[in-house]
């Protein structure tokens, strides 16, 4: 089986943001603001052209990870590679901040290859493409399931990896639950973010964030007033302090004001839990604490993931 050139799809992948305080690599949310991916199957070589955000910043050809990600689903779904792509992203997702921009682009590939193969009416490939094996493609691109399979399902979601590769649950997010975002002008490369990690931790940290992460999930699927003890954290937040001190001194000072504020992802971005009764109030205070650059969004949770557009 192979892709027709003429065959084309058209995909929408929404923003995450990742660990939300205590739940280090495994708690994903999905935001309502979403990156937009055309791809048609051609006769020969690959075009890319990006509008938006990373727009003249993106390598042309098979270098980026939407493309990459493209051609390893194909391979997963056992299909023979189109010889040439042409890709059209409409991105709006900040990169370099924490929100999940490189994720977004390994699900955007991934579906965008399912969408070429529901073009050619084969049920058997569509079928080796589920969501299961999208996930586990996507997190082989991206390297951490936890942004991988929020951007995938939508809403809130619990990710870990067994000896099949990455898994994930989704969880209903509290109907009330809204999030406000800070997004900084600088970017801060997740690599950075983890190479100020320890490389142990003391077992009083690791059990007080079991703790919190178990409690989160409760929090924002049945009882936000509990958001703010839910948001603790010891593992990663401080230890990552010097490479984003702006970062964290927003953080404490959203805490201070007692805001469930947390680092979003790798940073340098910062999200606030809040609901739709405090929200006006919340973007307030998170527009008083926002450093100068930086700017405030109320962008909505994305209850439904990545879906192919008509």
């Amino acid at each position: 089986m192979r892709v027709l050139p003429g065959s084309s799809a058209w995909v929408e992948v929404p923003a995450t943001s990742a660990n939300l305080g205590p739940g280090f690599d495994s708690l994903g949310l999905a935001l309502g603001l979403t990156d937009e991916v055309r791809v048609t199957a051609t006769g020969d070589g690959v075009v890319v052209e990006v509008e938006g955000e990373g727009a003249g910043e993106l390598p042309d050809g098979e270098g980026p990870l939407v493309v990459q990600a493209l051609r390893a689903a194909l391979d997963a779904a056992g299909c023979e590679q189109p010889t040439g792509l042409r890709l059209s992203c409409h991105n709006r997702l900040p990169h370099g901040r924490g929100l999940g921009s490189s994720a977004s682009a390994a699900v955007a590939g991934v579906l965008a290859a399912r969408g070429l193969l529901r073009n050619q009416d084969t049920v058997a490939h569509v079928g080796a493409l589920d969501d299961a094996t999208a996930l586990r493609v996507a997190t082989s691109m991206e390297g951490h399931p936890d942004n991988a399979a929020a951007a995938l399902l939508g809403g809130l979601t619990i990710a870990w990896t067994d000896d099949d590769g990455a898994v994930a649950v989704r969880v209903d997010p509290h109907p009330d639950l809204e999030p406000v975002v800070l997004v900084p002008e600088v970017r801060l490369a997740t690599r950075t973010a983890r190479a100020a990690l320890p490389p142990v931790v003391p077992h009083e940290d690791a059990a007080f964030n079991a703790a919190r992460s178990a409690l989160l999930v409760e929090a924002l699927s049945r009882r936000p007033d509990l958001l703010m003890p839910a948001t603790e954290d010891r593992l990663h937040q401080r230890q990552r302090g010097p490479a984003m001190p702006q970062t964290l001194e927003v953080v404490c000072a959203l805490r201070r004001a007692g805001l469930a504020a947390v680092v979003s992802g790798a940073g340098p971005s910062v999200l606030v839990l809040t609901t739709s009764q405090e929200l006006a109030s919340a973007a307030a205070a998170a527009r008083r604490a926002a450093q100068e650059g930086w700017r405030v969004i109320t962008p909505g949770i994305a209850r439904r993931g990545a879906q192919q557009l008509p």
